[in-house]
């Protein structure tokens, strides 16, 4: 009669299996692997942390000398008048918003509408062309894009705008003005929304499509219904990553926006922006320990502080709709 002996338990192993998940030997070379990651995640959050220590205490000085109600609630923005100093930086981020809002108008409908027809309608060939050169765009330099918006749309927007429209709307825009760094930054927008929103498309299991073509669903319907739902959290990811950029770009608004801080969201006024400022008062004519100078860190904490709360606001979305199949 024969006997069967069950193995003994096996350290490191999980109970009563017997089996074992550690290597019989050392991984030196894995372990090196695991360790350059590890280096690499700590050095982005210390990189995180010295941004966020270079702007604390030029800030603090910032709100020892001007009230943070005069810099949130007021609207009278002249920080180089040694006279009559204002320093409400509601101007600024009024003039932000505007230049987003017309960049947005572009970039999420048309980067939306570019991931659609690459990850349902187009074959994998024309996927294979078409997505490398929309991801050109992403690489061409801002400044390219701000004398592309100061010598051709800004001519065009004056030539071509719609006078009919009523009242200051149907005014035509002078040679700054927030239509025109608007409307190009939503050109470079474009591929980050569309790459990203691709991607995330393109993750869906294909047994969704099936199942919805099974039941007669129109391709239409698949991408609208079944696609871009189960992909909006990677949607939203990249709408946040666009709006964050667009946010802190700097050369496109400083080249073609102009520099008059108008309380306005009209496309056809002059703005300043927040980066535009910062850019335009960091060139080495204030003196060092000035007010004006801490303004700068003022500015910069707050635009910090927005972009972080955009992308806290992007990682809850993300949690929230995130679809997870097995």
């Amino acid at each position: 009669m024969s006997t069967i002996t069950r193995p003994g338990p096996v350290p490191g192993g999980r109970a009563g299996t017997g089996l074992s998940l550690r290597a019989s030997s050392p991984r030196w070379g894995e372990k090196a692997v695991v360790g350059w990651l590890l280096l690499c995640a700590a050095f982005s959050v210390l990189v995180t942390v010295g941004i966020v220590l270079s702007l604390v205490p030029p800030t603090v000085e910032f709100f020892r000398r001007v009230a943070p109600w005069d810099f949130f609630s007021t609207d009278f923005w002249a920080p180089t008048n040694a006279g009559n100093p204002g320093f409400g930086v509601l101007r600024l981020v009024v003039g932000t918003l505007n230049v987003t809002f017309w960049a947005l108008l572009i970039a999420i409908p048309a980067g939306l509408g570019a991931a659609i027809y690459l990850s349902e309608y187009a074959s994998s060939r024309s996927r294979r062309v078409l997505k490398p050169v929309l991801e050109v765009l992403e690489g061409v330099p801002t400044v390219a894009y701000g004398f592309f918006a100061m010598t051709f749309v800004t001519p065009l927007l004056r030539e071509f705008w719609p006078t009919f429209l009523p009242r200051k709307l149907g005014e035509p825009p002078g040679i700054f003005s927030a239509a025109s760094a608007g409307l190009v930054m939503g050109v470079m927008i474009i591929p980050t929304v569309a790459s990203i929103s691709q991607d995330a498309m393109s993750a869906v299991p294909s047994g969704l499509r099936q199942a919805a073509y099974g039941l007669g669903s129109t391709r239409m319907q698949v991408a609208t219904r079944v696609v871009v739902p189960a992909a909006l959290s990677g949607i939203v990811a990249s709408f946040v990553l666009g709006i964050s950029r667009a946010i802190g770009e700097t050369m496109i608004v400083l080249l073609a926006a102009g520099a008059s801080a108008n309380l306005t969201f009209w496309p056809n006024d002059s703005v300043l922006t927040m980066t535009t400022f910062i850019a335009r008062t960091s060139t080495g004519d204030i003196g060092h320990g000035t007010t004006t100078y801490y303004t700068i860190f003022a500015v910069g904490a707050l635009l910090f502080v927005m972009t972080f709360v955009m992308n806290m606001i992007s990682i809850a979305l993300v949690r929230r709709f995130r679809e997870t199949y097995e």
